[in-house]
């Protein structure tokens, strides 16, 4: 695989990753730019590693590069797991959680060289959290209406 091929797909990811992690900045959740870049590119550069791997390696008996790919998943939910806290009996961070985790699958389809999908993954992530933020707005406040009216 030839450097700027090598480039391309890790700034791909990257950059996906910095957008989804600008929205989440903006909104003033603790996983930004960076995290979200790093998460993406982490997962893109697993990707790579795990293609150069299979490409060496790919004919030796019991080698699967596979697991490699398959292991991202798993680091991400443990970061993921992390940014989750229980405050006032309430659960926060699963939408960061969440994003944490599209994002490294944003990550491994660049690092695949599948950018379209790579792109409209960030396209769709964008749509669920900001449109459909606006859509929760009105239902929250019916939510927290009645509830407060339970407690009376």
């Amino acid at each position: 695989m030839q450097n700027g091929e090598l480039i391309l797909k890790l700034v791909v990811a990257m950059g996906l990753g910095m957008l989804i992690g600008a929205e989440r900045l903006f909104m003033h959740k603790e996983a930004g730019m960076k995290t979200h870049a790093l998460v993406a590119m982490g997962a893109a550069v697993f990707v790579l590693v795990s293609e150069a791997l299979a490409q060496k390696y790919g004919g030796s008996g019991g080698f699967d590069p596979g697991r490699i790919v398959s292991n991202i998943i798993v680091g991400i939910g443990f970061l993921s797991a992390g940014s989750i806290i229980f405050r006032d009996s309430r659960l926060l961070g699963l939408t960061t959680a969440g994003g944490l985790w599209v994002t490294a699958g944003i990550g491994m389809a660049s690092g695949f060289g599948l950018f379209s999908l790579a792109v409209i993954a960030t396209v769709l992530v964008f749509f669920i959290l900001i449109a459909v933020n606006i859509f929760e707005k009105p239902i929250r406040k019916i939510s927290d209406q009645s509830s407060e009216s339970d407690q009376r």
